[in-house]
Formats: C-alpha cells, structure tokens, sequence
C-alpha cells in the first residue's frame, strides 16, 4: 500500500465509523472503483483499533461508570451493594444487544463476504437505509429517555445493528434509526449507538485479529501503526463534531448524502 492509500483508508475508517454513511461500503468502493488493492486483515485491525480506543476514550466517564456498576451486578467491587443502579442495567442491555450482531456474523459471515460486498447491494442499501433514516429523523418524537428505553427497546435496537454486516447499511445508521423510532431523541439515539459501538467494533476487531494472528502474512509496523494512529485521531474528531451537527441540524445532513452517494453508485453501474 503506497501511503496516499494508507491516509486516505484510514481517513474513511475514522470518519465513517462513526457517522450514519457505512465505513463497510466506503472501504469497498476504493478497490471497487478506483481498483485500489484490498487492504488486507492487518490494517483492518489496526484501523479497528484505532476506532475502538476513540470511542473508549470519548465515552471514558460513561463506559468507566457502566463498568464498576457492570461488576456491582455481580456482587464484586466498589459498587456491590447498588445492584439495581441505572449504569448496570445499561452495561447489560448493551453487553445483550451486541448479541444478535455476533450470530448474524458469526454464521453468515462466509455469505455476505461471496456475494454482497458489490456496488450494486451498497447504491440499494445506501438508498433504502437513507430514506429510512430521513423518515426517523422527521418523524421522531423525542419523549422516551435512555432509562425508559428499557431491555425490549435495547435488545430491539440490537436486532437492526445484525443489518449493518450488509455493506451500506452503516451500524450507526441503523441503531440511530430504530433510537429515534423507539422515542430516543436524536442526541440520545447517536449516545447509545455508540456506546452499543464497543462491543459492536470488539466483536469484528477480535475475529479479523484472531486471523491474521493465525495466517502467514507479514508484518508491516509502520503501516499499521500509522493506519491506528490516523483511524483514531479521524474518529475521535468525528464523534465530537458528530454529535454538535446532530444537536443543530439533526441527521438530514446524512441522509442528503446518502441519496446523492447512491444516486451516484447507480450512475456508475449502469453508465
């Protein structure tokens, strides 16, 4: 990889991550489009790691908060004796609705990789999911708090994080849709989605590290090492700005882009 691919690949990753647009479908379209080479299993979980540390650190009181309440369900640490504590409950919504997005890929992995990382599945789900987010964002209602959300509602919004492994999809689109379906206001939807990130990005990160630890590829630090630093300094200024556009503009900024994005997909295919 020459390093103008390198910057730009990590660039995508960090700032599409993140936003409702699909970082999946952003990191096919190089190789698809521009015939850039496949980046490989090594980048992959650098760039996966880069994104995991900027929300970890981004959210740091929250998940820090959610962990010693996690271990105070179980009856260990500082936070035994409050059990039934807000931050608990969260921590084992999130931990239950990451649960669908492992099975889903987990079984269907092998499918999805031999026949929807197309253009034609990305310009369909880019549009779909887009019109989709559109119709949330106007149609929220904005009166269902994080608390009252409740483990159906978590575990709902879970269930459509397992349609993010379609390449443009975007994990962030779907759950920020079914957020502001459920009630969440838009502020809120784009809070848990991210919090729900965590596992969601730990869960893949894992598996592709699990393989390129077990192939017999070679090693190049320095690409990795530059492809985690940009991915994280990309992702974590993407969070922060992310969320003061959705608190002025709300998310019909994205979902223009989305339309034109497809729009565009589909010019290319049939032109």
């Amino acid at each position: 990889m020459t390093f103008l691919e390198i910057f730009w690949l990590a660039l995508i990753q960090g700032l599409t991550e993140f936003l409702p647009i699909s970082s999946s479908a952003h990191l096919i379209l190089p190789s698809a489009i521009l015939g850039w080479q496949e980046q490989g299993l090594g980048f992959d979980v650098a760039v996966h790691v880069g994104t995991l540390l900027a929300v970890v650190l981004y959210f740091r009181k929250e998940v820090g908060a959610m962990a010693v309440a996690w271990f105070g369900t179980l009856g260990v640490g500082p936070a035994k004796h409050e059990r039934n504590s807000f931050d608990g409950k969260l921590a084992w919504w999130i931990l239950f609705a990451s649960i669908p997005l492992g099975l889903v890929g987990l079984l269907g992995s092998d499918f999805i990789e031999a026949h929807l990382r197309t253009v034609a599945v990305i310009a369909a789900t880019t549009l779909l999911f887009g019109v989709l987010l559109g119709f949330a964002d106007i149609k929220a209602k904005e009166n269902v708090s994080v608390e009252q959300l409740g483990f159906k509602g978590a575990m709902i919004i879970g269930l459509s994080q397992a349609l993010a492994l379609i390449p443009g999809t975007s994990r962030s689109g779907i759950t920020m849709t079914f957020g502001m379906m459920l009630g969440l206001s838009k502020e809120n939807a784009a809070r848990f989605s991210f919090l729900l990130s965590i596992p969601g990005i730990m869960m893949p990160g894992g598996y592709l590290t699990y393989k390129f630890a077990t192939s017999a590829a070679t090693v190049d630090w320095q690409v990795l090492g530059l492809g985690s630093v940009l991915a994280f300094i990309c992702a974590y200024a993407c969070i922060h700005y992310f969320l003061i556009i959705v608190g002025k503009l709300g998310m019909m900024p994205f979902v223009i882009y989305r339309l034109i994005l497809g729009a565009g997909l589909l010019w290319f295919i049939f032109a």
